[in-house]
């Protein structure tokens, strides 16, 4: 046989031809720390472990500690669950499950068509999951014409599918089989059943979740214990799709073809200014609000949400005055280092918080203060603008990523502030099985943005997310229970938007770098809808915040 020389996890090795990605990994499994290899990164594209070593290549095996592998895992958790239902509860006695959304350490999921979900019907369908990871049962991958599938579908009832694949561009889609169970997946699956095997159901709200380990500890299973705030925004925002007929990506494509776009947008836009303005009148009402701060994740919108905010105010007869957070930086020399040795500018100890809060407490008695300017040159605050007194009706608008934080405004009394998480929870799924990350919605709107206002390339934007995420899950999400209003940035039809200038920047990332494989995931992503004219998008939108052309920040 061919001896192939391959390099697995940066280390030069040599395998037979034909040999399957699985084989290797088997073989060298202390590449992967212990734990099991569950995809592969052959040459940046991310493979199943059943396909063959050919040619020369590089290997990087992807575990549950990856994204791509944790991915998987949630990919195959779901298709067992599924499974096991369809044998613990006949598929006539139901329409279909629902994979909604994450939430905590677990994925939400619902069961329409009348039955109800138990403690005993969870238990039967969990102990049959594991039976099947018991079983390990390699995981079989069916390439099937497109028209072929469509009629699959159908018949099985599957019609967010069927209508799905009405809009594919190829002519073939792969099918995933487990047993007699088929079903279409967005991205690569696990091996085999018997890769996963932790995971837990539990009932909760109207449905119930799968619960998966955390990327840090692949092996434990953690407790669930979800934001409640967050979940009854995102419920919220997911009647709103109902009600409009776009609960998933083939509805939307329909909407568009059949020309009803432009209305579309205005019922969404509408829908916004009137969750901003219900907003607004809750900080009015009680006449005793002075502060208002407003947080949240990397490309939510923020800055435009203050703006139709503050507009909103302004109907009631208040007066927002902005304040900048980025202004009470402590001095470069002081502020706290990452244990990358680089400046930590996202950590609240980057702010002077001592100094921010005996501000605020001049401001709130009615007496005059000068507010400071940091000068990114020089790393030090100057002391510049007229001095500022607040008037009776004015209301300080403060924008930063610890404005949940209560830290923040220690010495400002909770009867005279009003704190507002924002973040775009995407709720329009590709279909029932395949739930559309928030994140990638905050991804695909922040390489936009930094291409248009820094020049930054896709792969830079790319690269940068991680690190970008890492601060969010220490200085934003902990504290997002403690908001007294939640506004989902989202837009049903913004990924049709998007497309048109994310697309040219993703097909820019290089090959065989690390982000390609990121890259070629969101542009197989952004290939399930249809575009739209983004000159259309109203001026006033929030995804004009990311691809410019609006009235607020231009």
């Amino acid at each position: 046989m061919e001896e192939i020389k391959v390099m697995v996890n940066g280390r030069p090795m040599s395998c037979e031809a034909g040999t399957t990605l699985q084989e290797l990994a088997v073989q060298y499994d202390e590449q992967t720390d212990g734990w099991p290899a569950i995809v592969a990164k052959v040459d940046g594209v991310v493979k199943e472990l059943w396909n063959s070593v050919t040619e020369k290549c590089e290997i990087r095996f992807c575990t549950y500690q990856d994204v791509e592998g944790k991915k998987a895992y949630v990919r195959g958790i779901t298709m067992i669950m599924l499974k096991a239902f369809y044998k613990e509860v006949p598929k006539d006695q139901f329409e279909k499950i629902t994979v909604e959304n994450s939430l905590d350490t677990g994925y939400y999921c619902t069961l329409s068509g009348g039955v109800e979900i138990t403690d005993e019907l969870l238990a039967k369908v969990e102990k049959r999951m594991r039976k099947y990871v018991d079983d390990d049962v390699v995981f079989d991958k069916k390439t099937m014409n497109v028209e072929k599938a469509i009629k699959l579908f159908h018949e099985r009832k599957m019609y967010d599918k069927s209508n799905l694949m009405k809009y594919r561009r190829s002519s073939k889609v792969n099918i995933y089989k487990l047993g007699k169970v088929m079903d279409y997946f967005y991205g690569p699956m696990p091996y085999s059943t018997g890769m996963l095997q932790a995971f837990r159901l539990e009932k909760f709200d109207k449905g119930f979740v799968f619960v998966v380990p955390k990327s840090s500890e692949p092996g434990v299973l953690p407790s669930f214990v979800p934001s409640m705030k967050l979940h009854q925004t995102i419920t919220e925002t997911s009647k709103w799709g109902v009600r409009l007929g776009v609960e998933n990506v083939g509805q939307l494509n329909d909407i568009i073809v059949n020309g009803g776009m432009r209305d579309l947008m205005l019922v969404q836009e509408a829908l916004h200014e009137r969750r901003i303005g219900g907003i607004a009148e809750r900080i009015a009402s009680t006449g005793k609000i002075k502060v208002v701060t407003i947080a949240g994740p990397s490309s939510s919108g923020k800055t435009t949400f203050s703006y139709r905010l503050s507009a909103q105010l302004k109907t009631l007869g208040l007066k927002p005055h902005p304040i900048a957070m980025d202004d009470y930086f402590v001095n470069r020399v002081n502020t706290p280092k990452g244990k990358d040795g680089k400046y930590n500018y996202e950590c609240i100890e980057a702010i002077d918080v001592a100094q921010f809060n005996e501000d605020l407490e001049k401001l709130l008695a009615g007496e005059e203060v000068q507010l400071p300017t940091y000068n990114f040159i020089t790393g030090e605050r100057e002391y510049n603008k007229p001095v500022m007194q607040l008037d009776p009706d004015e209301v300080l608008i403060i924008e930063g990523i610890h404005g949940l934080n209560d830290k923040l405004t220690e010495r400002v009394m909770p009867e005279n502030k009003f704190k507002i998480y924002i973040s775009a929870l995407t709720t329009l799924n590709i279909d029932e099985h395949n739930r559309i990350p928030t994140s990638d919605g905050r991804l695909l709107r922040r390489i936009i943005r930094d291409a248009r206002t820094r020049g930054h390339e896709a792969q830079t934007s790319i690269a940068m997310w991680k690190s970008v995420r890492s601060g969010e899950s220490e200085n934003i999400f902990p504290f997002q229970e403690k908001a007294d209003a939640m506004f989902n940035s989202s837009l049903v039809y913004e990924f049709s938007a998007l497309k048109q200038y994310a697309e040219p920047l993703l097909f820019k990332v290089p090959r065989g770098s690390e982000e390609y494989a990121e890259a070629q995931r969101l542009l197989k992503f952004l290939d399930y809808f249809l575009g739209i004219n983004p000159e259309e998008v109203p001026l006033n939108s929030i995804v004009r915040e990311f691809i410019g052309g609006g009235i607020l920040l231009e």
